[in-house]
């Protein structure tokens, strides 16, 4: 008996063994590409370029790209902490939009610093990097929330599942073509920030009210441009969907 419960045993880990490097093998031959993006063409790409490139090598060596990676997440809880606070005080906006540009300089240089070291993580970069980065997208309209009531509230909060769209739009269509791309319409991920720094500040000097009766606009046009957006992804990827029909059937 216990012969034969040995034999099970071996052969289990034979299996097992077996299993891992078929596995390996795998995942030798499918070579990720999600942490080298599109280049972006954005009014500040060149720029922002220009300054990681000069910077990248200034951090200690004792800080690693996921550190920055994570950081993330002390941003997060940052903009809902201080959207709430401004509930009171609209000035804690001024830390709410810090929050934004750390965010931006811990993103610019996580996968920077991982490339330029040799020692990134680039799949488990990609997966966390990016879910950190919806969180964070989510968590700056909750943080908005706090200033609005009844139904532009509501309308604010809605804006998580249309910009949270965009993002799954871009993990899709890299899934279908390779190709990761994070930028519409000369519009990036730093522009966007910008732009709500940009509102901390409006907001800051002339108060919440003024934003009401712009905000179902906003919506509105965001809608329409992810309409446009998926239409052109999709036009895309049926074009070489039909273009890969026409080569088998030839």
């Amino acid at each position: 008996m216990k012969n034969y419960v040995r034999n099970i045993e071996r052969h289990i880990t034979t299996g097992s063994r077996r299993w891992r490097k078929l596995q390996d093998s795998i995942m030798e031959k499918v070579k990720f590409t999600g942490d080298k993006k599109v280049p972006m063409k954005t009014f500040l790409a060149a720029a922002e370029r220009r300054f990681i490139d000069r910077n990248v090598r200034k951090f200690p060596l004792w800080i690693e790209g996921y550190h920055l990676t994570l950081t993330t997440i002390l941003w997060s809880v940052g903009v809902i902490v201080f959207g709430y606070l401004a509930k009171n005080n609209v000035h804690w906006l001024w830390l709410s939009s810090l929050m934004l540009f750390m965010q931006w300089f811990t993103d610019c240089f996580d996968g920077a610093l991982g490339r330029h070291r040799d020692t990134g993580i680039p799949k488990w970069g990609f997966f966390m990097d990016h879910l950190l980065d919806f969180i964070f997208m989510a968590c700056i309209f909750i943080g908005y929330s706090f200033l609005l009531e009844g139904i532009h509230r509501e309308i604010i909060l809605w804006m998580i599942p249309v910009f949270g769209t965009f993002m799954v739009s871009s993990f899709l269509s890299f899934g279908a073509t390779g190709d990761f791309k994070i930028t519409y319409m000369g519009t990036g991920p730093t522009e966007i920030r910008i732009w709500f720094i940009v509102l901390n500040t409006v907001l800051i000097f002339l108060g919440i009210k003024w934003i009401e009766k712009f905000m179902l606009p906003i919506l509105i046009i965001s809608l329409v441009v992810l309409c446009v957006v998926i239409f052109r992804t999709q036009k895309y990827i049926w074009k070489i969907d039909m273009q890969d029909k026409a080569n088998r059937t030839k």
